[in-house]
């Protein structure tokens, strides 16, 4: 099989751009959904299932976040969890989750967070394709900003941030997450039940943009789910990265995202791969 080149460098000057854009846009519709949760949450719509809802401050903050980011680069394209997709010409491709952790903005508990990437083509690097350049992802309840861009290291706030570099799997904190059909849920828990005699504790917390977050300030030492999108780990996993996090597909030919995305600190995360997914 023919190798597919290796994409074209990104000059920093151009991610740094990207990446004040993305923290200035999430921020901005973080304080949106916030607001908006304070007088009321209407569900809008279901989407896999009953219990995976889409509220009306979803779609209100996608339509903030798109509108804001054609008014600056209107030739980027954008791809977003509640129905955006615009084809662009300059070969960045903004991948937006407006309300990461919907069920949580729901039931008013505090962890959801808007994530934004800017992303370029490179097959090798996702299940999806495409490669995260600049990221933020904002949590409005916590007013935590999570940035990164390529090769530049994670930030909490401006502050650099660092993952725990955890390598024994027994006394590691882990998190995952769970779909919203039962035979996804089946598995899942299947799974978690080869898992936890193994690891320290189990934190199932809601939203995968701000798990990478936490795996990436120290607060989670590894990380695994099944069937992430593009939106819910463009932002969160290179601010993983970039704080030291390894991250793996369900095997090595397969690159991480869908099906399964593993981090965590080298020789940790294949370890905890080995436990999910036994031979």
């Amino acid at each position: 099989m023919t190798r597919a080149p290796d994409p074209a460098p990104v000059p920093d000057a151009l991610a740094e751009e990207l990446l004040a854009l993305a923290a200035r846009i999430a921020v901005a519709a973080g304080e949106r959904v916030l607001a908006l949760r304070a007088r009321s949450v209407a569900v809008a719509a279901s989407k896999s299932s009953e219990t995976d809802v889409v509220t009306e401050a979803d779609r209100e903050s996608e339509r903030l976040v798109v509108e804001m980011i054609r008014a600056a680069r209107p030739e980027d394209g954008v791809l977003g969890e509640e129905g955006a997709g615009i084809a662009g010409s300059s070969g960045i491709t903004w991948v937006i989750d407006p309300i990461d952790g919907t069920v949580n903005y729901l039931y008013d508990l505090p962890i959801y967070a808007v994530s934004i990437a800017a992303t370029v083509a490179d097959p090798a690097a996702f299940a999806d394709g495409r490669r995260a350049i600049a990221g933020a992802v904002y949590a409005p309840r916590t007013d935590e900003l999570f940035t990164a861009r390529q090769g530049g290291g994670a930030r909490l706030g401006g502050e650099p941030i660092a993952a725990s570099g955890k390598r024994e799997l027994a006394t590691a904190l882990v998190g995952t997450g769970f779909g919203y059909t039962v035979e996804r849920r089946t598995e899942q828990a299947e799974a978690v039940v080869r898992v936890i005699p193994r690891v320290r504790d189990i934190r199932r917390i809601g939203s995968a943009a701000y798990d990478f977050c936490l795996l990436a300030s120290g607060r989670l030492d590894a990380y695994y789910e099944r069937g992430l999108q593009p939106w819910d780990y463009a932002a969160g996993a290179l601010i993983a990265r970039e704080a030291g996090i390894a991250l793996l597909g369900a095997d090595d030919r397969t690159a991480p995202g869908e099906p399964y995305l593993f981090a965590g600190a080298p020789g940790l995360v294949e370890e905890l791969r080995g436990v999910v997914l036994p031979a």
